[in-house]
């Protein structure tokens, strides 16, 4: 596909955190993801990468995702997915479980639950 091509395919537009993995290199990146589709994505950040390099990124939801570096601008640039993802999974809310586990309700008499609000 070209580069005309390529953007006419559907990329979600969202901002999201990402670790990034370049291969033969120990470090591991933080980056920004800027857009997103099922074959790519653009990131920034301070990613010392070239064209034509391996890298893993850390999507929410999806895990680990293979790609190469399509293009590169100033503190952006372009990953080529080796596989399709799901795009909208990367999207979809992440519930926050509670640390606090609570008693069922009905464990608590009504009088202790009472003295305990007033502590």
């Amino acid at each position: 596909m070209s580069n005309v091509d390529t953007r006419q395919v559907d990329r979600d537009s969202l901002f999201l955190l990402a670790q990034l993995r370049v291969d033969g290199q120990d470090q591991m990146y933080r980056v920004k993801v800027r857009n997103l589709s099922a074959g790519g994505m653009m990131a920034e950040g301070e990613v010392g990468v070239m064209r034509g390099a391996l890298v893993e990124v850390e999507l929410r939801n999806i895990g680990w995702v293979e790609g190469t570096v399509a293009w590169r601008q100033d503190n952006r640039f372009g990953i080529a997915f080796v596989n399709d993802i799901d795009p909208k999974q990367a999207r979809a809310h992440v519930p926050v479980a509670s640390t606090i586990p609570r008693p069922p309700a009905d464990s608590v008499p009504a009088s202790e639950g009472r003295r305990m609000l007033k502590l």
